[in-house]
């Protein structure tokens, strides 16, 4: 075992139950990233959530002027897209990223 080798930062992961506690309690401390298409943004999301389409060209470039210290809670339909952007996020040098498990899918809490 190489005791100097690199380990990999990776994300953690959060229910949605969990995640309206912290929403109510943190407020706009942390952010929200909804990484679903804008259509499925429009029919409905989390709010102050702001949409960043994971499958758009565009995607790595809008993190780019996101502050890397702030923590991110990140969701779409069901979980899927959003942990492939919580690793995205984690190989870009973010510290502090959530996947919300079960995206809008498990969500009950306010919807906009």
């Amino acid at each position: 075992m190489n005791l100097f080798a690199k380990t990999k930062a990776t994300y953690n992961t959060v229910e949605c139950g969990e995640l309206e506690q912290i929403i109510a309690r943190e407020g706009d401390n942390i952010g929200l990233i909804d990484v679903r298409t804008e259509g499925e943004h429009a029919s409905g999301h989390i709010p102050n959530s702001e949409n960043i389409n994971l499958m758009g060209p565009d995607f790595v470039s809008k993190l780019e002027f996101f502050d890397k210290e702030k923590a991110y809670y990140v969701y779409c339909a069901s979980g899927n897209r959003s942990r492939t952007a919580c690793s995205q996020m984690m190989n870009m040098g973010f510290k502090n990223v959530h996947n919300v498990q079960m995206g809008m899918m498990g969500w009950t809490g306010e919807v906009e």
